[in-house]
């Protein structure tokens, strides 16, 4: 056989021989789902966006019944704020700002129930609660 004709048959040896090695380990190139993904699924999204409702309609309920106590209404109306013009600004505060004023508030009546804050005391509270969500709100 000639050197030339051999290195004809010997390269077209090794090209059907790399293409067909790269036709056998094709579906092994694609890329394969991994545990490290940093994609959130569908579900995982849904069930963040329902923590986030959930959460968020907790603080806004802990806040109305915190502006609906007696003393609240009463701290309200001695200091002449519409408690309707507070309760229609509760829902507009943001997610941050209903966590922190409804954890304030749930502390406040949990001290106030177990005796640790006097009637002076709660209504200055209440009405510092209820400016912050009226400035927040309208700010």
């Amino acid at each position: 056989m000639q050197p030339s004709r051999f290195l004809r048959v010997l390269s077209s040896s090794f090209a059907a021989t790399a293409l067909l090695y790269l036709l056998a380990s094709a579906p092994a190139l694609r890329a394969q789902p991994t545990q490290n993904d940093h994609l959130v699924s569908p579900a995982q999204l849904q069930q963040q966006v329902q923590n986030a409702t959930t959460t968020r309609r907790q603080n806004i309920d802990t806040l109305n019944r915190f502006v609906s106590t007696p003393e609240a209404l009463k701290a309200m109306k001695d200091a002449k704020i519409d408690p309707a013009q507070v309760k229609t600004a509760i829902p507009t505060l943001s997610n941050s700002e209903l966590a922190d004023l409804s954890a304030r508030a749930r502390q406040d009546q949990q001290q106030f129930a177990a005796g640790g804050l006097g009637t002076l005391a709660i209504a200055i509270i209440i009405i510092a609660v209820v400016l912050i969500i009226l400035l927040a709100a309208y700010h």
